[in-house]
């Protein structure tokens, strides 16, 4: 598990996230502190309003604290503009959603090359990426199907192939088998499982104990903060 000697990965110190709703403020984060290291695989769970999507979305540069900081793969990103956490977004974070988030009219390859466009390669490199993306995920054979043609299970496939194309810091996965059928779920965290063994680090975002359970680390979020944290036991 995590080593004393390493550097976090991600390193949240008094975070705060507060949204004002009419005359109400919601406080969604309150004071979080949480290093995340190289290689981990952690599960945050917990109950509807515990602040787990918020944290989710802070952790992927998809929203800025109002108070604290937060430190990703040695840069502080929690005062950054929008343009430098689009990039820092591009660069070190692959997004896994419930709803794959495809375009329907692209192919498969045309879809996990996508964030190199964006990150400016030149077409032979994006293509093989993309291709080496998708032989990661078992799904070389379908590079030119788009996904009005797959199942459920291979649309996941293609958006976790979108999500390592980048060669990301972290893979943060929101419910990545909300939409699937237990086998197929099951396929699919066996798939996370062996990119984490590969060396990958992983942030699952689940309110399923079975999900989570693939996971070496959990932490339970309630009311805004982290009510327990399974390494705990492990580094002190």
């Amino acid at each position: 598990m995590n080593q004393p000697q390493q550097e976090p990965l991600i390193r949240i110190n008094g975070m705060r996230r507060t949204y004002d709703m009419g005359d109400t403020s919601i406080n969604a984060l309150r004071d979080v502190d949480l290093n995340i290291y190289p290689n981990e695989y952690v599960a945050i769970m917990g109950p509807s309003g515990s602040g787990k999507t918020t944290l989710m979305n802070m952790i992927g540069c998809l929203d800025t604290p109002n108070a604290g900081d937060y430190q990703l793969n040695g840069t502080v990103v929690s005062d950054l503009g929008d343009r430098r956490l689009a990039q820092i977004r591009n660069q070190e974070i692959g997004f896994v959603f419930q709803t794959f988030n495809l375009l329907a009219r692209a192919t498969a390859l045309h879809n996990v090359e996508l964030p190199l466009i964006y990150a400016g390669l030149g077409q032979k490199e994006r293509l093989e990426r993309a291709r080496h993306a998708l032989k990661q995920v078992g799904l070389e054979d379908r590079a030119e199907h788009r996904p009005t043609e797959m199942s459920g299970g291979q649309r996941q496939r293609v958006a976790i192939a979108r999500a390592l194309v980048t060669q990301p810091s972290i893979l943060l996965a929101d419910e990545p088998t909300g939409n699937l059928d237990s086998k197929t779920g099951r396929e699919i965290m066996a798939l996370f499982d062996e990119l984490h063994k590969d060396g990958q680090t992983i942030i699952l975002v689940t309110h399923e104990s079975h999900v989570a359970a693939h996971a070496q680390r959990e932490i339970h979020l309630l009311d805004g903060g982290i009510e327990s944290d399974s390494a705990e036991q492990i580094v002190h």
